[in-house]
């Protein structure tokens, strides 16, 4: 890959689509992981206003140290930089009890939770976006955006431009490490940040990106009895989250109503 060609790439992309949108720039949460730093100093690099948000609820303190040190060193690489810290636990903790979940949640319950933190983000990356004229600009990558759908409906898709959907994970951390991005972020395990217990992207999806990447590499082109052993249940893993996330992309389905019912 020729990172620095991309960089300049994703950069000017970003800013001709502002500028075309008549947009003033960027609005990005940051989360304290490899996504969001990337998408957060690409974003900076246009020289359009760019606002970062760390947005918390019941974060794990070494995942808001990353984010704020990162925001903070933005800030000060860039003019164009501004930085908002929106503590969003008591929102979501008056959301929890309103819907009024029980004590012993079931996996259902835990996982929608989950997703609502993520979907709470989004209205407030919106709502600062709206007031400022910034584009919500989204940090998910190619495997978790057309892979595995690794992301929450209307919640962290829910955005105006996705940078970086085009790479893949591997290729984040190449441009991370040419663009300076701390190596605390870049030595971190990937997280989503939505559980009060710690649980990782490879823990969470049951395989690590590189893993998902190779099943992403030949997924079109054959079929799990091509493969045995861990290869084997990769693919099948694969197979089966991109089967399911198919409603996350697809446009919503419409109800084609015959003509001769509407006269």
């Amino acid at each position: 890959m020729q990172t620095q060609a991309v960089i300049d790439h994703i950069v000017d992309w970003l800013k001709t689509y502002a500028e075309n949108a008549r947009m003033k720039g960027f609005v990005v949460g940051v989360s304290g992981g490899i996504d969001s730093a990337v998408v957060s100093t690409l974003a900076a690099q246009t020289g359009l206003q760019t606002l970062l948000l760390e947005m918390p609820i019941r974060q794990k303190a070494d995942q808001v140290n990353r984010a704020q040190a990162h925001m903070a060193d933005l800030q000060a690489r860039y003019a164009n930089v501004q930085t908002l810290r929106v503590d969003l636990t008591p929102t979501f903790n008056t959301f929890q009890m309103t819907v009024d979940t029980d004590d012993d949640e079931h996996a259902n319950e835990k996982l929608a939770l989950a997703n609502a933190r993520s979907r709470l983000r989004m209205v407030t990356l919106y709502y600062y976006g709206q007031i400022h004229g910034l584009l919500v600009t989204g940090t998910g990558n190619k495997v978790e955006d057309f892979g595995v759908g690794f992301f929450t409906k209307y919640g962290d898709g829910g955005v105006d431009i996705s940078p970086i959907a085009a790479l893949l994970k591997s290729q984040v951390y190449t441009l991370a490490k040419a663009l300076g991005v701390a190596q605390s972020i870049q030595d971190a395990a990937p997280t989503d940040g939505l559980w009060d217990t710690e649980r990782t992207d490879e823990q969470q999806m049951g395989a690590s990106y590189p893993e998902l990447e190779w099943a992403m590499s030949v997924y079109k082109e054959h079929q799990a009895a091509d493969f045995s052993g861990r290869q084997r249940e990769v693919f099948e893993l694969f197979d089966r989250l991109h089967r399911a996330m198919q409603h996350k992309i697809n446009p919503i389905p419409v109800c084609a109503i015959p003509a001769d019912l509407l006269q």
